[in-house]
């Protein structure tokens, strides 16, 4: 083999080393400056298109090159704390002067001491959900639009755009958390009244007359699926 063909062999081998590395760093360019151009426009947003091209033209490069990327991963960071939950442990616990409070019990009901008292040996539903990836991060970078259509519609007589921004971005943050709290304090006190029974034709006809006495027998689909539900199971138990 000549000497050209191997300078070239050499040359193959050092582009295969390296373009993993390029790879890598062509990628975490381009989210850098992807997270750049996001905290350039949130800044917009946030304070205003006049007073934000001011405050960036008249800025330290070296400032906006870290501190405009640090928006979008303080947004994400901060979606990530999970303040509904704290919340609710207060409320669930018995102790908590939140549950003295008439209101507290409509807006957020829990169980009764009673039945409390009785599902104490059985095991608590959990409180907290899987952490969703998309989910936090699409809710973490529509923060700052949702936080400023909330202001203007809200807010409409606060002159200061950062103020009316600032506003949006707690209501619509309290509200959502309410919500939740409501939502999550419901499920809880359905899990606690589940009962696990066997899989038996008496306990299918129990839930057939449950379910009519409640409104929901006079579907015919959900009739003839229930009661080839039964056929099924005393099928499986003559065999």
């Amino acid at each position: 083999m000549g000497n050209f063909a191997v300078i070239l062999e050499g040359f193959d081998n050092i582009v295969k080393r390296l373009s993993p590395f390029i790879a890598a760093g062509a990628i975490v360019g381009s989210i850098y400056w992807t997270a750049v151009t996001y905290g350039a426009v949130t800044v917009l947003q946030i304070v205003g298109h006049k007073k934000g091209l001011a405050l960036m033209e008249n800025g330290d490069p070296l400032v906006l090159l870290i501190g405009l990327p640090a928006i979008p991963v303080g947004l994400v960071l901060g979606r990530m704390i999970r303040w509904e939950e704290a919340v609710l442990r207060i409320i669930r616990n018995k102790r908590s002067v939140a549950r003295k409070f008439p209101l507290m019990s409509l807006i957020v009901p829990y169980p009764d001491e009673e039945e409390d008292d009785q599902n104490q040996n059985q095991t608590a539903p959990s409180m907290s959900d899987a952490l969703s990836v998309t989910r936090i991060l699409c809710g973490a970078l529509l923060l700052p639009t949702i936080s400023s259509l909330v202001g203007r519609l809200l807010f409409e007589s606060v002159e200061n755009t950062l103020h009316r921004t600032l506003l949006g971005g707690l209501t619509f943050i309290t509200v959502k958390g309410i919500l939740k709290i409501y939502l999550k304090q419901q499920q809880y006190s359905r899990k606690r009244e589940r009962k696990v029974v066997d899989y038996t034709p008496s306990n299918v006809q129990h839930y057939i007359r449950h379910v009519r006495h409640s409104g929901g027998g006079a579907d015919r689909d959900h009739d003839n699926l229930v009661r080839g539900i039964i056929l099924e199971v005393e099928g499986q138990i003559l065999h």
